[in-house]
């Protein structure tokens, strides 16, 4: 929850802060990605996908941005694309070396195989029912899936959540909050963008700007 503060004037600079951070994340050339996180919804989640945004999220904790960005095509490729689960546990041994030789972490290539085995066995609809009834916390039994990674999935899949990311930990406490998903929330009714965008447009803008708790020093 919000600190004490004083109101009204708190919300003006906490808007003002977001608007900037909003608007320089556009014009550095972002918007796409706030377009796809709007887009982005629990009702169109398939297996191709939820396989994809897993393996994002697995290999993105506690890795530069940017690094796997870079990688990310070859990674795809390697798992033929996130066809279907049933292809990479079949072909898990290829999947693991080729996968190693572009990002040698085993133990982050082998929760990716790992994931689809799970879901290879059980059926996609079964685990999906089991995301939509449970939510966040079904994601946890995943590996490599722990309790901030998957408020990262989470959002990725179209749930509205914020994630406990450290740029956004940092933001919520400059700014006179206990975390972050209370930031994002006092931002999505006082902006009307969804929680899940002002997530992403204040870690992104945070990438962009060394200095970037400067912008939100004076809301708190």
């Amino acid at each position: 929850m919000i600190k004490e503060t004083g109101t009204g004037t708190k919300r003006w600079y906490l808007a003002t802060a977001y608007f900037c951070a909003k608007e320089t994340v556009i014009r550095e050339g972002y918007g796409q990605e706030i377009d796809w996180q709007r887009e982005v919804s629990l009702s169109t989640l398939n297996e191709s996908r939820f396989l994809k945004e897993s393996a994002w999220v697995i290999l993105s904790s506690g890795m530069n941005e940017v690094v796997i960005r870079k990688i990310f095509p070859k990674i795809s490729d390697v798992f033929f694309k996130w066809e279907s689960s049933e292809i990479i546990y079949r072909n898990q041994s290829s999947c693991l070396e080729s996968a190693l030789n572009i990002f040698n972490n085993p133990k982050k290539i082998k929760a990716i195989i790992e994931i689809a085995k799970e879901i290879s066995d059980v059926g996609f609809g079964h685990s999906l029912k089991s995301i939509e009834t449970k939510g966040v916390s079904y994601l946890t039994k995943f590996p490599y899936i722990g309790p901030a990674t998957s408020y990262h999935l989470a959002k990725n899949i179209g749930f509205y959540v914020a994630k406990p990311d450290r740029h956004l930990v940092r933001v919520a406490k400059v700014a006179g909050y206990d975390d972050p998903n209370h930031l994002c929330l006092d931002l999505s009714e006082i902006v009307g963008d969804d929680i899940r965008i002002v997530d992403l447009v204040i870690w992104r803008y945070a990438t962009l700007r060394k200095n970037y708790l400067e912008l939100f020093s004076d809301v708190g």
